[in-house]
């Protein structure tokens, strides 16, 4: 399987392609950011993420896009960008007939680290040594975004579509993904 993982940013948006291999282990494809400047208007934005997420999507082919799931922030302005542009990474996917997947930061960093409180340095620390990288991929949404597509192939067997699994069947690290799943979909108050 060869998962696209987005996580969306208006400035910067990390894209990162890996492919599984056997052994729940996973291969680095490619990785980069799509850009956009900050000087131009947010439809001009807007259309320059599109079209290089688009272009991905042509030239790596993946079977499936995972995007980060949005939330909230205290800084309004700066989540509707990031929302906007998971927007358009969905879109690209539906108009080729891509599933798309959502996955929380929490989420991310259970699969990638065992924590789903990880701190950022860690998690990327950990997609370097998964993928057998010499250093971490940069910018950090690059890191990101493998997190994101490495979660996506190493989500435990039915994690959503089985909440009532025995919790003594699953390993630590599919515990702390099944907890931070269920956190996620709890209603916010706010």
């Amino acid at each position: 399987m060869r998962v696209l993982g987005v996580d969306p940013g208006l400035t910067r948006c990390g894209l990162g392609v890996v492919d599984s291999l056997p052994g729940r282990r996973a291969a680095l494809v490619a990785v980069g950011v799509a850009r956009s400047s900050t000087e131009d208007d947010i439809d001009r934005r807007l259309l320059a993420i599109a079209e290089q997420i688009d272009e991905w999507i042509d030239l790596q082919a993946p079977d499936v896009v995972a995007v980060e799931r949005v939330f909230a922030q205290h800084n309004v302005s700066t989540v509707m960008g990031t929302a906007q542009v998971a927007g358009i990474a969905m879109l690209a996917a539906a108009r080729r007939r891509i599933p798309v997947a959502l996955h929380t930061p929490s989420e991310v960093k259970a699969a990638v680290t065992g924590s789903g409180r990880a701190e950022k340095a860690q998690v990327q620390t950990m997609v370097a040594k998964i993928l057998g990288l010499a250093e971490v991929p940069r910018p950090a949404d690059a890191a990101d975004a493998l997190a994101l597509a490495i979660c996506h192939l190493w989500r435990p067997a039915g994690a959503l579509a089985a909440p009532q699994r025995s919790l003594q069947a699953m390993t630590s690290a599919q515990r702390t993904w099944a907890a931070a799943e269920h956190a996620a979909r709890r209603p916010t108050r706010g």
